[in-house]
């Protein structure tokens, strides 16, 4: 029973956290058309889609991993504020209205990182 407890708890805790991150269902639905090709600009006024989806998706994986009991309460808190810290330095980025190819990089390099961290918090071994 308590278990069970937990188990709604802690998923109640990852639901509420996920609008902090700024995810919608949208986040990856509005982009170019199949088969066309934007030219490479170093400035950009465009929303970059891929770096929303790929937050949209490390949210779901999170999830998921508290779900199958993978992640613990706390790595799970821990995950989703380094969503929440990508999510705002993104914002960061944007608020001159341009996002730069180092910008774009960096955003990348962050979200790899956070991507090998729920990985490894996945496959240590610790469950709830």
């Amino acid at each position: 029973m308590l278990t069970r407890k937990l188990i709604a708890l802690t998923g109640a805790v990852i639901v509420a956290a996920m609008p902090m991150l700024g995810q919608t269902a949208e986040a990856g639905q509005a982009g170019p058309r199949a088969g066309h090709h934007r030219p490479q600009h170093h400035h950009s006024k465009q929303p970059h889609n891929a770096i929303d989806q790929r937050q949209h998706n490390q949210a779901d994986r999170i999830k998921q991993g508290v779900r199958s009991g993978e992640l613990t309460r706390d790595e799970a808190r821990g995950l989703v504020k380094e969503q929440r810290d990508i999510r705002q330095t993104e914002r960061q980025y944007k608020s001159d209205g341009v996002l730069t190819r180092d910008e774009r990089r960096d955003l990348h390099q962050q979200q790899n990182q956070a991507s090998r961290h729920i990985y490894q918090e996945k496959h240590d071994g610790e469950k709830r």
